[in-house]
């Protein structure tokens, strides 16, 4: 009996460690898909936005007014 109790704590810390390195490697994961849609917003949404107001002061300055 006691074999067997020490096989199933043995089989037990296997899937702990198992379970704690899923973990690790999740957390990881999410770490990166917070960093690649931080920069995605920073790289693509955040120009979009300054676009409309970056337009109008550059035609002014390149075309005359008076056209």
């Amino acid at each position: 009996m006691d074999t067997d109790s020490r096989s199933i704590e043995e089989r037990l810390a296997a899937i702990e460690k198992k379970v704690d390195d899923t973990y690790r490697s999740s957390e990881k994961m999410r770490k990166y898909f917070l960093w690649t849609l931080i920069v995605t917003l920073v790289l693509v949404v955040l120009p979009l936005f300054i676009l409309p107001f970056v337009i109008p002061v550059f035609l002014q300055s390149v075309i005359p007014p008076g056209l």
